[in-house]
């Protein structure tokens, strides 16, 4: 199959694009820059210039594809919101392409958008006045099933790690080093769930080839790591101190973050290793977090 891949460049996006090369695929990547199409050249995939926010790439990509796996999203939570409805359009675009055919779209999504319960794969996300802005990725990949697209969804947790992170918890031990404290709210019990970005990967490829329309599968591997822990890790490594926070004193120290540091969202994936014989093989959060490499200033 030619699969089309947004966010081919990215942390996760290399990850799968390399994924489905081995596995036989060929992929047209979406690049935005001249940096871009070359890394997916070396790669040993075709050059799609474009970026999320032209409509028109997305729409010509899907289309000259036999699927499509959605990884690209504009991570600037300084304009979340604004990011959040880039990525609701973009969905839609590409499911214009997609529309009345037999091809597959991916979207990703996050565990995070589940509350107040443990995130499975049958639980809708929140709505309303506390759901999370990301939830429009949801939104939207529902709107293009009515319209006939073939979509389902990857939810992923907050930590996706591994060697080239840049996500949650390199934020986390750069607050660290800058307070001089690695730092949880509370007791520090809230759990996060997490996925290395291989598993991950090989989740995506397994969606695209053996999941249904309209499913939800979980990129889980560790259902819930106390945040405490993580941040004993981070404390030990940079040899701070480790300490509580409560909820006031937590906006100060993480900034914009203090919700996603409180975020308490243990999150299964029963059921997707029961559908797609899905079975995370790398190693878990605290055991790759605690490795030198994670703190390289």
């Amino acid at each position: 199959m030619r699969i089309f891949v947004t966010g081919a460049t990215g942390f996760i996006g290399s990850a799968v694009v390399q994924e489905l090369i081995h596995a036989g695929h060929q992929v047209l990547g979406l690049a935005r820059s001249d940096a871009g199409a070359k890394s997916l050249a070396a790669a040993g995939a075709q050059v799609h210039r474009g970026a999320l926010d032209d409509l028109e790439s997305l729409r010509s990509g899907a289309a000259a594809a036999d699927g499509v796996i959605h990884t690209a999203f504009i991570h600037d939570f300084t304009k979340y919101q604004e990011s959040c409805e880039i990525e609701r359009r973009a969905i839609q675009a590409l499911g214009t392409a997609l529309a009345g055919s037999d091809r597959p779209l991916i979207v990703t999504s996050g565990t995070a958008l589940v509350q107040g319960r443990l995130a499975t794969e049958e639980a809708p996300p929140a709505t309303g006045p506390t759901a999370l802005p990301r939830v429009a990725s949801e939104e939207a990949a529902a709107e293009v099933a009515a319209r006939g697209v073939l979509v389902s969804v990857v939810r992923l947790p907050p930590s996706v790690h591994g060697d080239g992170d840049h996500g949650f918890v390199p934020l986390l031990i750069g607050i660290a080093r800058e307070k001089g404290a690695a730092a949880y709210v509370g007791d520090g019990l809230n759990r996060w769930p997490a996925v290395h970005r291989m598993d991950a990967a090989h989740l995506f490829r397994l969606a695209l080839e053996k999941g249904s329309a309209g499913a939800r599968y979980h990129g889980v591997a560790d259902d819930g790591v106390p945040f405490r822990d993580i941040a004993g890790v981070i404390g030990r490594r940079l040899n701070v101190p480790v300490v509580s926070k409560t909820p006031e004193e937590a906006t100060n120290h993480f900034g914009w973050f203090a919700h996603f540091a409180a975020l308490d969202n243990p999150a299964s994936s029963a059921q997707t290793q029961e559908r797609l014989g899905w079975r995370p093989t790398q190693p878990g959060l605290v055991a790759d977090l605690d490795r030198p490499s994670y703190f390289k200033a």
